[in-house]
């Protein structure tokens, strides 16, 4: 397996913190936003944007580039923040822009208004059939690129995702991989709670899907990971990375609460400084 050096992971844990940072301070100037699963989703976002995706912030709609999409479009902020950081648009835009009236910066992302988006994303359970749609497409122009579809919890309670998870595993896309957030917390609690969905790995398992579970915090881990796939030939690939909703802020972490919230100035700041002591 491919080893990463110590200082790629530095940089690419340095890179989540200011996603995470910025997360907060582009929510804390809005009236409110989906901090939780942003902060939960900022280690993935930071592996994935500087290091695994062939992508060129010059050339968005580059022919040949990995696609990406946020199927759980509600946390674009740390999506968005991400593309700034790589050179898609300044942040400062991303900065006054945000949520604002006539914006390009939505709360969900728009394909056509944001350079580096692939897939406009609303209601939850459309992302991994459209990355089904993009992966089936590459194979058919044989085309090399890799689709990664991020989901939440939320998506997996969806009826049209196990049908993209069906017909991924049918057209034996192994060009397709299906990370899934799992912090285990939607909008009205803990969904073991509400709607379970363990166990997950057997029922992707099921359906013929290649399966991995991964601490989703563990940069070298989440790297390592994402450098190995596909996880099997003519197989797609399922990354369960097990994360914590707010991840870095301690009154925000695993209180559904925080799935959407509106900071205080003083909530605010307490955030920035805590992550700003965090390793």
């Amino acid at each position: 397996m491919e080893k990463v050096s110590p200082e790629k992971i530095e940089f690419l844990k340095a890179k989540a913190k200011k996603i995470r940072k910025d997360v907060v301070e582009i929510l804390s100037q809005t009236s409110g936003g989906h901090f939780g699963g942003a902060l939960s989703a900022a280690d993935l976002l930071s592996a994935l944007y500087f290091e695994i995706l062939r992508i060129d912030p010059q050339n968005p709609c580059w022919p040949d580039r990995d696609r990406f999409i946020l199927s759980k479009g509600h946390v674009s902020v740390a999506k968005c923040a991400a593309l700034a950081e790589a050179g898609f648009f300044p942040y400062e835009e991303l900065l006054t822009q945000y949520n604002k009236l006539g914006s390009p910066y939505g709360m969900h992302e728009d394909m056509t208004k944001i350079k580096g988006c692939d897939m406009t994303a609303g209601s939850l359970g459309h992302g991994l059939s459209a990355g089904v749609g993009m992966a089936l497409a590459g194979k058919h122009d044989r085309k090399d690129y890799r689709v990664f579809v991020m989901i939440g919890d939320a998506d997996l309670q969806e009826g049209s995702t196990w049908e993209a998870i069906m017909a991924a595993a049918h057209f034996k896309l192994d060009n397709l991989i299906c990370i899934v957030d799992r912090n285990q917390i939607g909008v009205d609690g803990f969904t073991e709670e509400l709607m379970p969905l363990e166990p997950l790995v057997p029922k992707f398992r099921d359906f013929r899907w290649e399966v991995k579970e991964i601490d989703g915090h563990n940069m070298e881990e989440i790297v390592l990971t994402l450098k190995s796939l596909p996880l099997a030939p003519e197989k797609p690939s399922a990354v369960i990375a097990h994360t914590i909703k707010g991840k870095g802020v301690s009154f925000m972490e695993n209180n559904h609460h925080w799935h959407f919230g509106v900071a205080t100035k003083e909530q605010a700041e307490a955030a920035l400084a805590e992550l700003e002591r965090s390793n």
